[in-house]
């Protein structure tokens, strides 16, 4: 799909894209439109296309209907990219839009190095960015923005969710394989803070590269140091694919016990429950928690082709629909204005509960560990996670003004 722009004209046209229906270009008049016009701005066609992808503009779509398709008076248009996991490439889709297409907000900017790329285009412009796939915690640290939010999960939450809870498990040795990227990076270091402040040992690092295919070096640098905790400090498809190669290899077969940092619900469902049985994950919203969350994800799936939501997908709806009731009562599209609006105002939807926005970007809000199911636990296709516990928003936020955020 590369740098081709899907547009998508109003609520009818926007039903008939979750349909799937084909895409029909909006001439040069329609897109100078004076309405507020929202840009999905993700991977459609990568390593990040699951857990994101087309999905996160479903629930773009779904948030616009259940606000009635328009704001303000005017209607509420969509338009999406495939960022091809390049910050040039997204840079360049987002300066078009906001200089010409008069887009006023980003959503779902991925991978974090997308995101960080388009933070200082964002602020320079007075745009609005609502990240849902990237975990970065320097998004809403050093290089946090005044109108951006990052709605479902960072790399210190995942540290101090499921790093926490294994090292207090006893498993005191850890090995880190690492995405020679920030976001691996941010997350390794999260990680091994968050064990040694509970009395564990990092007994080694390797890092590999980034969206590679071939991790048995790697992996078997990590066995032959036979720790407790083999941890996988990486996402998208670098995660699938070390944790099948790591059973390929029998690296999983003695002692060590391997710990994704992050996966999503769409990982899980890729790897199967015979792969994945066992494995704890940190994550901001589950279909199957609630009534609510329950009945939000089959209107999901509905227009999915059967596909339950990710935390990022159930993260863009929610924090779309925030920014769109934000924008009414503020009576204004401006994102400044309207970001001191959303921070002013409490989030309470099927994913996040008396959730609060800061000043820095971050959203205060309970999560949960998970555990995956073994196969003849499941009772479903899409029955994959029991949960361990609820952590309160508490035990995983970091203070506001700890973070390096200069707002």
């Amino acid at each position: 799909m590369g740098r081709t722009t899907t547009r998508i004209a109003g609520l009818a046209r926007a039903l008939t894209v979750c349909a799937g229906a084909a895409l029909v270009p909006l001439p040069l008049h329609a897109q100078q439109d004076d309405g507020l016009k929202l840009g999905v701005l993700n991977d459609l066609s990568g390593a990040f296309a699951d857990l994101g992808g087309k999905g996160s503009i479903i629930a773009a779509q779904m948030a616009i209907e259940d606000a009635g398709g328009s704001v303000l008076g005017r209607p509420i248009t969509l338009v999406s990219a495939d960022s091809q996991n390049k910050p040039d490439v997204a840079t360049g889709i987002a300066r078009r839009w906001f200089d010409v297409e008069k887009v006023d907000a980003i959503l779902d900017p991925v991978p974090s190095s997308v995101a960080l790329g388009l933070q200082e285009l964002v602020r320079e412009r007075k745009k609005m960015m609502i990240i849902a796939s990237s975990g970065l915690a320097d998004l809403t640290g050093r290089f946090c923005g005044p109108t951006t939010f990052q709605w479902a999960y960072d790399t210190s939450v995942l540290a101090k969710g499921t790093g926490a809870t294994v090292a207090k498990s006893g498993l005191k040795e850890w090995y880190f394989v690492t995405a020679d990227v920030a976001f691996g990076h941010s997350l390794a270091n999260e990680s091994k803070a968050v064990v040694t402040a509970n009395g564990g040992k990092v007994v080694g690092e390797v890092r590999h590269p980034y969206l590679t295919s071939d991790f048995s070096s790697f992996l078997l640098q990590a066995q032959a140091a036979k720790p407790d905790v083999i941890a996988l400090a990486n996402s998208g498809t670098d995660t699938t694919n070390s944790i099948k190669q790591a059973i390929e290899f029998g690296v999983t077969s003695g002692t060590s016990r391997l710990v994704a940092m992050l996966a999503f619900v769409t990982d899980i469902k890729s790897l199967g429950l015979e792969r994945s049985r066992g494995l704890l994950l940190t994550e901001s919203f589950y279909w199957d928690l609630t009534d609510e969350t329950r009945a939000w994800s089959k209107r999901f799936a509905e227009r999915s082709g059967g596909s339950m939501p990710s935390m990022a997908h159930a993260a863009i709806y929610s924090g779309t629909t925030h920014y769109l009731k934000a924008v009414a009562a503020a009576g204004t599209k401006d994102a400044e204005v309207v970001a001191e609006r959303m921070r002013a105002t409490p989030i309470n939807d099927f994913m996040i509960q008396d959730g609060r926005a800061r000043k820095d970007g971050r959203i205060v809000h309970d999560f949960y560990l998970f555990e995956v199911k073994a196969p003849q636990e499941s009772k479903g296709p899409w029955d994959l996670y029991k949960l361990v516990r609820r952590i309160p928003a508490a035990e995983v936020t970091p203070p506001e003004g700890s973070t390096g955020c200069k707002l």
